[in-house]
């Protein structure tokens, strides 16, 4: 089979496709013809080696035909002899390391059936973006009917999915974006939308119960100007670096307006939530652009320069293959 893997760390073209061995699954592990992948921040941290203590995941002191990849949707092909909840000609969506890649081996208790109104495209595009918004706002922030909440990076890969999730809890969204994106935060459900290159929302006087930041581009202290007084911060982990994650915990002990750093939990049970809002026509994933495999190096620049609204995907062309 075809896969993307990488030999050192640094920009995209460490990544190369190659010819690798098809996993073999164990027991408790289905193979999963894949069709679709999404790119998230980690991923680029995988490729970048920053920060440092990735390596020690990915590879060290460099990794060795590391297939890249996480989030992936595709039909299973094969099932061991302990698992319950899948059987082969099943369309799936999920998370598994390694899924840039044609076929994949991933647990069951990181999959749930795809929704049927979505393509494979669009179905890679939802699993670990989704999954953080939802236990973002849902679990961590418990968010209520009718409460206010801002969403600071409303149309990347996590944010896009956090203004609808958070409409779906019945909130009064705010979203904060870039000029291309306020008409598409808007009809994302948003109720108001800040355009971060003319307003600034902390100067804004308004004041929010739940704060899900995923870009770090303002302080706490900042953010904290416009919380309510049992307000929250939800710090996302996942594009702030290391040292944004170290303040984050830092004040989750000395305040309860900080919440600790949102880390993704993988969860079965929640993509199955994920995948009732997404056929109540209540949460559709955007694709920014979409890329064969073979141009995972080009996707991944493209990304990190363009500020994608919503997800980029890859994509697997089979051909004859079984």
């Amino acid at each position: 089979m075809q896969a993307i893997v990488q030999n050192n760390y640094g920009t995209p073209d460490v990544l190369r496709l190659k010819e690798v061995e098809k996993p073999v699954i164990k027991d408790d592990q289905v193979l999963v013809k894949v069709f679709s992948a999404s790119i998230n921040a980690g991923d680029i941290f995988s490729v970048r080696g920053s920060p440092w203590l990735i390596r020690f995941t990915v590879g060290f002191p460099k990794p060795k035909d590391y297939i890249l990849g996480w989030d992936m949707a595709g039909i299973i092909v094969e099932a061991g002899n302990q698992v319950t909840k899948f059987k082969p000609g099943d369309e799936v969506y999920g998370s598994s390391s390694h899924s840039f890649a044609e076929y994949v081996a991933a647990s069951e208790r990181t999959l749930a059936k795809k929704p049927a109104n979505l393509t494979f495209e669009q179905a890679a595009a939802v699993p670990t973006a989704a999954l953080t918004a939802l236990q973002g706002l849902r679990d961590a922030g418990k968010v209520q009917p009718g409460q206010k909440v801002l969403i600071n990076g409303a149309s990347g890969g996590v944010g896009h999915f956090a203004v609808q999730i958070a409409k779906a809890l019945e909130a009064e969204v705010s979203g904060v974006c870039s000029t291309r994106n306020v008409e598409t935060v808007h009809s994302l459900g948003a109720d108001q939308v800040f355009d971060y290159t003319r307003q600034d929302f902390t100067r804004s006087g308004q004041k929010y119960d739940l704060i899900l930041d995923n870009v770090a581009n303002h302080s706490f202290s900042d953010l904290r100007r416009v919380l309510a007084p049992q307000g929250k911060i939800i710090p996302n982990s996942g594009h702030g670096g290391m040292t944004y994650v170290f303040k984050a915990l830092l004040l989750s002990l000395l305040t309860s307006q900080v919440d600790s750093p949102l880390f993704t939990s993988q969860s079965s049970q929640d993509l199955v939530d994920l995948k009732a809002l997404i056929e109540a026509g209540k949460v559709t994933p955007v694709i920014d652009q979409s890329f064969p495999l073979g141009e995972t190096p080009h996707a991944f620049r493209y990304l990190e320069e363009k500020h994608a609204q919503g997800k980029v995907v890859i994509t697997m062309d089979h051909g004859n293959s079984p």
